[in-house]
């Protein structure tokens, strides 16, 4: 079996619960690069928030940010393409958010906003601090998420988290029947709303055609909702074991837990 891509989602996926790369992974990864596979990470987060991972991964490939709105050159610093949130819609939303009391974690150019600390904000801020200060994701609180979607570039996604799930759920109904937007699990407690029709699977099938190559070529590791899209374009979708049930379903292959060395063990099985 060969693939010359190897696509990987990394909450609950390539790291631990920790927010660690397992050293079996690495190592395996780096064995897969010197076969001649490219490796590309293809995440929810704002690439403000993948620095550690990507110089520990020591990748020369783009990064697939935020549910694929943008694809993210780190050499050069820049988005090479993207689709963001128009600003009427995140304007829209944030009345939504303000109306149902709902928080959400404004992803835009080059950092992530906020009106309250939550306990999402304040987990993410606290592993934002273990962080050498030039890996540091930048988080900003803001007194009006709308005004600040008026100021930035570009909205990339919104995040919203809250305590009562059953809430969140018909309120990414309401999101997706009102505004027309995406709206896209990536944690048991997280919801991700962006631009209609974004996704990982197509962002990252453009960007393997662009390298001449075919989604057939492609084995994608992932665990959550959101890389549904991704898992069922590519040739091999691989679950991981602590991955939701409708994950596994739609995947190729179910490999053992994220806090394992399953990732590792595929690759040097099937791969190399």
């Amino acid at each position: 079996m060969t693939s010359p891509v190897i696509a990987l989602d990394l909450d609950g996926t390539l790291l631990t619960s920790n927010k660690t790369i397992l050293p079996a992974s690495l190592e395996a990864l780096a064995r897969a690069r010197a076969a001649g596979f490219q490796v590309i990470v293809v995440t929810g987060r704002h690439h403000v928030a993948i620095h550690p991972f990507y110089q520990a991964l020591a990748l020369d490939t783009p990064a697939i940010c935020c549910n694929g709105t943008y694809l993210y050159d780190y050499q050069a610093k820049k988005v090479l393409q993207s689709d963001p949130m128009p600003v009427d819609k995140a304007l829209s939303l944030t009345d939504m958010l303000a109306a149902h009391d709902i928080h959400g974690l404004m992803y835009v150019d080059d950092a992530m906003l906020y009106e309250r600390p939550t306990g999402h904000v304040i987990r993410t801020s606290r592993w934002a601090q273990s962080l050498p200060v030039e890996q540091r994701p930048v988080f900003t609180q803001v007194a009006s998420l709308a005004q600040a979607a008026r100021d930035v570039e570009s909205v990339w996604k919104f995040a919203l988290t809250d305590e009562d799930i059953p809430k969140l759920q018909q309120f990414a109904l309401d999101v997706g029947q009102t505004l027309g937007l995406e709206c896209e699990w990536s944690w048991h407690d997280q919801v991700d709303i962006a631009r209609a029709g974004n996704s990982k699977g197509k962002r990252l099938t453009q960007w393997v055609e662009a390298q001449g190559l075919s989604m057939q070529d492609v084995v994608a590791f992932g665990d959550n909702y959101n890389d549904l899209s991704m898992l069922e374009a590519a040739g091999t979708g691989v679950a991981m074991g602590n991955a939701v049930e409708e994950v596994k379903a739609h995947a190729n292959v179910v490999i053992g837990e994220n806090e394992s060395n399953s990732i590792a063990d595929f690759i040097n099985r099937n791969l190399l």
